[in-house]
């Protein structure tokens, strides 16, 4: 449950960082735009967060 929610709030954090950032956000040579794509690939490493919801809501 904990990298469920750890996931989602990164990618959340990072995904209104690069709509504040505006086009800049998507150029590489920039940080956010680093951070965003790393947030993107943690919602797969370690079982996708789709699956995780189905073993979460399995447990319960």
């Amino acid at each position: 449950m904990l990298k469920l929610r750890a996931s989602e709030l990164l990618n959340s954090v990072a995904d209104r960082c690069l709509q504040l950032h505006g086009g800049y956000g998507y150029m590489t040579e920039y940080p956010i735009a680093r951070a965003w794509s790393a947030a993107r690939v943690d919602r797969i490493y370690g079982g996708a967060n789709e699956i995780m919801k189905e073993l979460i809501a399995r447990g319960l």
